[in-house]
């Protein structure tokens, strides 16, 4: 077992020293300080987690080009993580998911309607600068729609880049993928001259928000003064996850530790967490589907911890400010793992992690090995330790 307090800690002194880095071919592409943007655009469509890699970004724009006119276009799964952030000024959503599903289901002229009228929005405007956080085909179609003097983002040589780097006319140089998706996007405004700002987020939550998500917890009988830690058992990917015995197991052990364990998830999850709960011997206690995102950031704001596989609550979690339990297997924390000091990461040693993969293709271990063997017992430890509490009686 791996575990590290500080994911990625090299790549957190990017905020710190990246207004000092020269780009790999040498200087900056520098903003005319006579003639800064009016109109900025950025590109970053998803997912939740790639959005809030971006939110550092934001704050960095707006610090440099305070009276900016910012808009971000973004597609409805991550979309509410944006409405009335401080640092923009419009929301653009994409539904593509949308426009998919109306196409697939025979209503074309539904789905063609609301592209057509999506693409008119978009070049409502002429920005003075469109900035491709995303790097991808996808988000390569909206740089190439939009009407804009300066098209800018990495260039060849980034892993994944789909050849979104042709409709740009200033590709940058590629940098590490090793780095930290936080600091990819902040040497990427390095490169046209804006430097990186104090490290901040924003994640918009409303009053009535915030009492939804106390409303949501008093319902499954956390109250004001319990100590609540909550669990993500969930991922995109089947590798990306924990056994359904282990997250059961898991939360049985901290109840038992006197803390409020509480199930996050959405409502695709019910399936998986009806699974785990039915193998708890303790109270269970679920919210999945039940919360919005900004909600769920409220919710996640309450809890001293949030145990959690590699996914978009990870990144919100530690976006405001709770300390993460992460669990790693087939992919990287220091390219994506919670960002900043206050986390711990929990990878097994195998040789094949990280690996990148969706389905597990290992000769050399059992199926998902990177997985299954995080213990209950590490896991355990590591909440513990960040919540203080008193040392851990031996397992039974």
């Amino acid at each position: 077992m791996e575990a590290t307090d500080q994911p990625g800690q090299d790549s957190l002194a990017i905020c710190e020293d990246v207004r000092d880095r020269a780009s790999p071919r040498g200087g900056h592409l520098r903003l005319p300080k006579a003639v800064p943007p009016v109109n900025i655009l950025i590109v970053k469509t998803s997912a939740i987690g790639d959005v809030i890699h971006t939110l550092p970004s934001l704050w960095s724009l707006r610090a440099h080009f305070p009276n900016a006119q910012i808009t971000w276009l973004v597609e409805e799964s991550a979309a509410e993580l944006l409405f009335g952030h401080p640092a923009l000024n419009r929301v653009l959503v994409a539904r593509r998911k949308t426009w998919l599903k109306d196409a697939r289901s025979g209503r074309l002229s539904g789905a063609l309607r609301g592209v057509l009228e999506f693409i008119r929005e978009l070049r409502d405007t002429r920005y003075d600068l469109i900035i491709d956080f995303q790097g991808l085909i996808k988000s390569a179609v909206w740089v190439a729609l939009a009407k804009g003097g300066r098209k800018v983002g990495f260039g060849r040589g980034m892993e994944h880049a789909e050849h979104s780097y042709l409709v740009l006319n200033e590709p940058l140089p590629a940098v590490d993928m090793n780095l930290h998706a936080i600091d990819r996007s902040l040497l990427l405004l390095k490169g046209i001259g804006v430097p990186a700002a104090d490290l901040r987020y924003t994640v918009p939550v409303s009053a009535a928000q915030e009492s939804e998500a106390v409303d949501l917890l008093l319902t499954v009988g956390v109250h004001e003064g319990d100590r609540l830690v909550a669990i993500n058992p969930m991922g995109r990917w089947p590798t990306k996850l924990w056994e359904p015995a282990s997250f059961a197991a898991l939360a049985d052990r901290l109840q038992r530790e006197g803390l409020c364990i509480v199930f996050t998830g959405g409502l695709h999850d019910q399936t998986a967490l009806d699974e785990i709960c039915r193998l708890m011997t303790s109270r269970s206690r679920r919210l999945d589907g039940k919360t919005s995102l900004n909600t769920l950031a409220a919710i996640y704001r309450r809890a001293e911890v949030l145990v959690t596989t590699d996914s978009g609550p990870m990144h919100l979690a530690a976006a405001v400010g709770t300390s993460v339990v992460a669990l790693f297997g087939p992919t990287a924390p220091w390219r994506t793992g919670p960002y900043g000091p206050t986390h711990t990461v929990l990878r097994a040693d195998v040789s094949c992690s990280p690996c990148f993969k969706k389905q597990c293709s290992t000769t050399v271990y059992e199926e998902r090995a990177c997985m299954k063997r995080l213990t209950v017992e590490e896991v355990t430890r590591a909440v513990l330790d960040k919540i203080a509490a008193p040392p851990l009686a031996a397992s039974k």
